[in-house]
Formats: C-alpha cells, sequence, structure tokens
C-alpha cells in the first residue's frame, strides 16, 4: 500500500502518553468491564474472556509495537505506525464522504480514532487490550492498541500494511453501522431473542462490517490506485487468520460455531470479497441473510 507522504486525518487522538492504572485480571471485575465495553458491539463477553489470553498477551508492561529501543514507556515519538494509521483513516474518511451522498443522501460524519497502550477508557467502560480493536458507538470512536498488529503478525500470520488497513477499515464499517442507525435496530432486536439467535445477529453485524470493509478496499483501489493485488491478499488473509473457528481451534482445540462472535474464516473472506466486488454499500443488507458458518 502506497501511504507514504500523502493525507493524514486530523482525526486521530493519542493517548499514548497517558499514563493509566494497572490492568486488573481475573474474576468477576474483569468479566463486568469486557460487557460494558462490549455491550453495544455485538460480541458475547464471555467468548472474548476466555480466548483473551490466546489473542493478545497481558500488555501492562508491554511497550507499543512502533517504540523505539530505549524509549521510555508512555513517551510515543511521532511514529510511522501512527502516521500510516492517520493515512488510512484519511483514505476511510475521502471514500465515505464521497459515497454517503450518493448512496444514503446524507452527510458522512468521520469518527476520531484514539491510540492507546494496554488499557483505556471509553463511553462504553474501560476495555484492555485484550479485546482488539472495537468501536464505541456511544462516543463514536475507534480505539486500537498497535501492539495488536504485532499479534496479528506475529500470531496469526497475518502481515503486511494492507492487512493493518483491513482492520481499521472494519472498526470504521462499524462506525457506518451506527451513523445509518443500523446498530440501534439490531441492538434493540438483539434484547427480544434467545441468547443463540441474538449471537447470530450480532456476527451479521460483523460479516456486515467485513463487506464495508472491502466496499472501502474496492474504492481505494479502483479509483485512488494506492493498492495492488498484493494488499488485496494480505487483506484477504487477515480476515481469514481472525475468524471465529481459526481462533477457537488455537485457544482450545476444537469449534463451536454457536459460540462464534464474528463470523468464520470462510465467511469474513467472503464477504469482505462481496464487498470489493460489487463496491456498493447499499447490499449490505445482504450480509443479513441466512448463511450457515
Amino acid at each position: 500500500m502506497r501511504w507514504e507522504g500523502r493525507r493524514q486525518s486530523t482525526n486521530v487522538e493519542d493517548r499514548r502518553q497517558l499514563n493509566a492504572a494497572p490492568v486488573l485480571v481475573g474474576g468477576g471485575l474483569f468479566s463486568i468491564v469486557l460487557l460494558i465495553a462490549l455491550l453495544f458491539l455485538g460480541v458475547d463477553p464471555q467468548q472474548i474472556a476466555a480466548i483473551a489470553p490466546i489473542l493478545v498477551p497481558q500488555p501492562a508492561h508491554r511497550p507499543p509495537a512502533d517504540q523505539p529501543a530505549g524509549q521510555p514507556a508512555g513517551q510515543p515519538a511521532d511514529d510511522a505506525m501512527k502516521q500510516f494509521v492517520a493515512v488510512v483513516l484519511a483514505d476511510n474518511e475521502d471514500v465515505w464522504g464521497k459515497l454517503f451522498p450518493r448512496y444514503f443522501q446524507s452527510r458522512y460524519v468521520p469518527p476520531t480514532l484514539v491510540l492507546f497502550t494496554g488499557q483505556v477508557n471509553s463511553a462504553c467502560g474501560f476495555a484492555s487490550a485484550a479485546v482488539g480493536p472495537f468501536y464505541c458507538p456511544l462516543d463514536k470512536k475507534v480505539y486500537i492498541d498497535l501492539a495488536f498488529y504485532e499479534d496479528l503478525k506475529d500470531r496469526f500470520g497475518a502481515p503486511g500494511d494492507f492487512a493493518q488497513a483491513y482492520v481499521i477499515a472494519h472498526e470504521i464499517g462499524h462506525h457506518v453501522q451506527n451513523q445509518l442507525g443500523i446498530s440501534d435496530k439490531v441492538q434493540a432486536l438483539r434484547e427480544r431473542l434467545s441468547k443463540r439467535d441474538a449471537n447470530t445477529l450480532s456476527v451479521r453485524m460483523e460479516l456486515q462490517a467485513d463487506f464495508l470493509a472491502g466496499v472501502w478496499a474496492h474504492h481505494v483501489a479502483r479509483y485512488a490506485g494506492i493498492v495492488d493485488e498484493e494488499d488485496i491478499r494480505e487483506a484477504v488473509n487477515a480476515a481469514a487468520a481472525i475468524g471465529d473457528d481459526r481462533i477457537q481451534k488455537q485457544s482450545q482445540g476444537y469449534v463451536v460455531p454457536d459460540a462464534f462472535t464474528h463470523g468464520s474464516s470462510e465467511q469474513r473472506v467472503r464477504w469482505f470479497l462481496a464487498g470489493l466486488k460489487s463496491g456498493d454499500p447499499t447490499l449490505m443488507e445482504r450480509a443479513f441473510e441466512v448463511d450457515n458458518p
């Protein structure tokens, strides 16, 4: 992905210099914290809590992925990774800023992306980096600990800058859902469903966000001319690497489809590619069609 020297979004909030309280893990408090942070995200907190130690090691003493050797923790430089994230966010602003008036007859209001290390407070509550990147609909912000990208590369075998861009585009997809009122409707519906059906609906939300990430990639690839086939392969590899079936297989040795929170590797790749092929965000409702793992 050709990103150096390109426009950077000003909607980046860097909290990595803040000295957060120690991470509290284990027991009921951790479960409550995760529940608050993920309540509006359509994710089953019990499943996240179960796999958190596998997904991301506890980051209380872990420096940011981009922190230069010898640099004190909590004092990140204006580093290349921050610049990269700002460029990807700008690309999302440019694409959705054009698509919203065309397809939804409204103005796109871009979210803020928050960089943090270890743990963070959002309007959705306290969250550890162990939950991975997330979007909070209450404050309309995307949160990411850049150390996640090291895990994406080393633990999940999904390296590459466009793989990293896909992660951000997926979270921006949740912001699109929120701005269009889809998130509120789905949350209200989940409250009337059984736990199993509510979880299935949450998976649909995640697959729809993958579709929207593909829509973004379509327009970046076709019109901006900053990505190539290798970049797309990186994104596809990332989508497959963080499928629920692969994560469950890695964390517990077997797969439980009823416990999926984001969809299988095959589903995530398929819906990303569907968005990439069409480039039409109005087709995102298809992600709520019956789609067995």
